[in-house]
């Protein structure tokens, strides 16, 4: 006879129970809150570009504000997708599936955007922006040099990177750090999230908690004897999310047998999103040579991104795989750190023009 599961008090962490779709119409299409947040993301952000560009801070003018943010949209799907599959999943080079969308690439309803790819497209989309757009009479509009873009589109990301963060803490994936393991008390600010166990990550639990899971997913599975563990799992899951008595009792149940974690993803919303745009809105605070934005943000960005993958997991792959201590995420951004600084001692010795500062009621355009 199996051991009752320990029961945890009213103070312990609390077990993640948030539905990830907003509108579902079958198991695996549907409208989700990553989604929304995506959208919300770039609305914010092109809300802001209509601030600083009608204050006459920026180059861009008003009426181009809406092709800067379709080029910002390409390049953070674009570059955040290429990135993930080159720095963390090569193999979905050469995945092909007989189900759309055939290629492992675009498959990315399974997840899987890298920041660090997205911020290389959005280094290039800065480029095209830069460009300006050509008239019908032959001339150029709203041509300005490429670090004064790439500082606008820094301004304005940090309210789309805390959007992505609280779609990943909605999605309970990017798991932190195990505070307290199944069945042990736990501080109440951290979080159980019943998507650990699907994932490749130790979950510390005991022979006899295994065995619980495993009568407690049965309850799942008997009423159809050709589903599998995984589906009741997940069936047990959904069931919670949806809420009621029933999904109450469930997480009750289910709590005793998760790792209690920091909430990583929103440390990681309040260090990527709230802290540096502090630090960007202090900066820019008054006008500033093209590119000192853009630096500053590499590296507050690198270096709130080298401390906060402290209390995070690395992707299942690279969870044993660390080069003095630092995951491959720390890497790249310790070399955005290095980049920043490289960039911010050029451009001091540079005899560019000072642009922007929302502290001014007016500021003078870059030259076109």
């Amino acid at each position: 006879m199996l051991p009752a599961t320990p029961t945890l008090t009213l103070a312990d962490a609390w077990v993640h129970d948030l539905y990830p779709f907003v509108l579902r119409f079958t198991d695996s299409l549907g409208i989700r809150w990553y989604g929304l947040a995506y959208a919300a993301a770039f609305l914010m952000g092109y809300l802001q570009l209509r601030f600083l560009s009608r204050r006459g801070l920026i180059s861009v003018p008003p009426h181009r504000c809406g092709d800067v943010i379709l080029a910002v949209i390409v390049g953070v799907v674009a570059g955040g997708r290429l990135g993930y599959v080159l720095f963390y999943e090569p193999p979905l080079l050469w995945t092909f599936t007989a189900a759309p969308p055939w290629w492992g690439v675009l498959a990315i309803n399974h997840g899987g955007m890298a920041s660090h790819g997205g911020m290389i497209g959005v280094i290039l989309a800065a480029w095209r922006v830069s460009r300006g757009w050509t008239l019908p009479d032959g001339t150029v509009e709203g041509r300005c040099p490429p670090l004064h873009v790439m500082d606008v589109l820094a301004f304005i990301a940090p309210i789309g990177l805390a959007f992505g963060r609280l779609a990943n803490f909605i999605n309970g994936e990017l798991l932190g750090r195990v505070v307290a393991k199944p069945g042990e008390p736990a501080p109440w600010w951290s979080v159980r999230f019943p998507q650990e166990v699907l994932s490749d990550h130790p979950c510390f639990r005991s022979e006899a908690q295994d065995q619980a899971l495993d009568q407690l997913i049965a309850r799942w599975t008997n009423a159809d004897a050709n589903e599998t563990w995984v589906r009741g799992y997940e069936r047990l899951v959904e069931t919670i999310q949806a809420g009621g008595q029933e999904g109450k009792r469930l997480a009750a149940e289910l709590a005793p047998l998760l790792s209690a974690r920091v909430p990583s993803q929103l440390v990681q919303a309040a260090a990527e999103g709230l802290a540096v745009g502090v630090v960007l809105w202090a900066v820019w605070a008054r006008p500033r040579k093209p590119g000192v934005v853009g630096a500053w943000f590499l590296i507050s960005y690198g270096l709130l991104r080298i401390a906060t993958e402290f209390v995070r997991l690395p992707d299942a792959q690279f969870h044993l795989q660390h080069i003095l201590g630092l995951s491959r995420g720390q890497w790249l951004s310790a070399l955005m750190v290095m980049i920043g600084a490289i960039v911010l001692l050029r451009i001091h010795r540079s005899n560019a023009q000072p642009l922007g500062g929302w502290w001014r009621r007016s500021a003078s355009k870059a030259a076109v």
